[in-house]
């Protein structure tokens, strides 16, 4: 038992070590500034609330000035970084099919008077734990999950929302350049079982399901509880 954990061990950091090199390649500008960053944000504890704290974290080596340096000239090769994120080994449902979730969230920016293109963002808990619409930018993120109780997922895309945005026709395009490059990667081949994609009640599942005919995919939405599928048959006499 102590040899296969150490083999499944093994093999786990060999993924890990290649996505790190990846990533790195990704980064055109500030590289090591960049790679350092990345590194901050996923090892500090709690919440970031502010650059400085990232500045003093172990694994950012350096000064807070290559911290900002990093931010403003730094570069990432975005296409580049979405082909890396399909070709690692992605989670799957028991049946071994590869599932889809596509959701909006939010990054609320409530005193960015200046920052451009914002919208009004359902948020839920806030305050006085009522429903607030708040200024910010919505994002459309696509994840892989997997069977059974987790809070883990595979992120894979994510889109920004313009104000006004056709969220269906913009879902519709964004799933469909993923599920293309999971292809393109050997994520899915023929005689796979299709893909599923799951939308939240919010998204118009007839309509994306239509939008994306032709890729080997099947479209779950979820009805929300007030959706009135037909009405109550009405009586005879009122034909007569």
């Amino acid at each position: 038992m102590s040899l296969l954990h150490d083999a499944v061990r093994v093999e786990s950091l060999t993924v890990l070590s290649r996505f790190r090199t990846d990533f790195y390649d990704c980064l055109t500008a500030r590289a090591d500034a960049l790679f350092e960053l990345t590194d901050a944000v996923l090892c500090t504890d709690g919440p970031v609330r502010s650059l400085v704290d990232l500045a003093l974290a172990p694994e950012h080596r350096r000064g807070h000035g290559a911290l900002y340096a990093g931010l403003n000239r730094g570069r990432v090769d975005v296409a580049r970084l979405r082909r890396v994120l399909v070709g690692v080994p992605l989670p799957r449902a028991a049946d071994g099919r590869l599932v889809l979730a596509v959701d909006v969230s939010p990054w609320l920016r409530p005193d960015a008077g200046t920052v451009p293109d914002r919208s009004f963002c359902h948020t839920y808990g806030r305050g006085s734990a009522k429903h607030q619409m708040m200024p910010g930018w919505p994002y459309s993120v696509v994840v892989a999950l997997e069977s059974g109780r987790t809070s883990w997922s595979a992120f894979l895309d994510a889109a920004r929302l313009p104000p006004g945005a056709d969220l269906a026709a913009v879902t519709a395009d964004q799933v469909r350049e993923v599920v293309e490059r999971l292809v393109t990667a050997g994520q899915w081949t023929a005689g796979d079982p299709e893909i599923l994609v799951v939308l939240d009640a919010g998204y118009d599942a007839p309509r994306i399901a239509h939008l994306l005919s032709g890729l080997p995919v099947e479209v779950l939405g979820r009805t929300r509880s007030d959706r009135v599928m037909r009405r109550p048959a009405p009586s005879r006499e009122e034909f007569l």
